[in-house]
């Protein structure tokens, strides 16, 4: 549910602005001062703040440049005035938009739904990282990053695949051939052998000399990471 902070101090718009919201499925504060207006904008998280120009206390264009000097929360600015100095005004003090008195709610209503647009399509895109663990292990399939436990291991492509591979596939034994198919791929002329070199290479970055070694190795067949 998107919260919405309504800083108005003509209290009959105020309950109107705020009725309407809910009825939408906002959840919404009203407040009519504009330095109480401003500690609940700071003290709280709010999705979009509705800022009257003139309130008393503190007027709004000064609450519009003190929420922007701490916080991104947007900010539409609500007022009677409709010069461009003021319309000007407001944005330069940080205001994301700005609404005129008498305004519809429906156009209220289509502002709001614009601004949750414009900052869905500016948040920066989360990308998912994949995680495979075995004993003190990690590697991080997105990133490439390989680490033994807080020491990052530095392993070439075809190691780096090699690795990755096994990991995929966890307690499944994988042939020479196999994982020469999938490393080397189905085109190649390399021997087999290959795989072992690599399997060696491997060993020596990410095993310690007196214990098992990761990679186990089925003898006829191939290798396996199993747990």
């Amino acid at each position: 549910m998107k919260r919405v902070l309504i800083i108005e101090d003509e209290k009959n718009l105020a309950r109107f602005i705020e009725l309407e919201l809910q009825y939408e499925g906002y959840e919404t504060i009203v407040c009519n001062d504009g330095r109480e207006g401003l500690q609940l904008a700071l003290d709280q998280e709010w999705d979009v703040i509705l800022l009257d120009l003139m309130l008393p206390s503190l007027n709004g264009m000064e609450v519009c440049r003190r929420i922007r000097h701490a916080r991104q929360t947007p900010i539409m600015m609500i007022t009677a005035r409709d010069s461009v100095m003021d319309r000007v005004s407001g944005l330069d003090h940080g205001a994301d938009d700005y609404i005129v008195k008498p305004f519809a709610i429906e156009e209220l209503l289509a502002r709001l739904r614009s601004v949750f647009r414009r900052m869905e399509t500016a948040a920066p895109q989360k990308h998912s990282i994949t995680t495979y663990s075995y004993r003190d292990i990690t590697l991080e399939k997105e990133s490439r990053i390989v680490k033994k436990g807080e020491e990052v291991i530095d392993l070439t492509k075809r190691e780096y695949e090699l690795l990755l591979t096994l990991l995929e596939n966890e307690n499944i034994v994988m042939t020479r051939e196999a994982l020469l198919n999938k490393i080397w791929g189905y085109e190649t002329e390399v021997e087999t052998n290959v795989v072992d070199v690599y399997i060696r290479y491997l060993r020596n970055k990410i095993d310690d000399p007196d214990e098992e070694s990761y990679i186990q190795t089925v003898r006829g067949t191939g290798y396996v990471m199993r747990k």
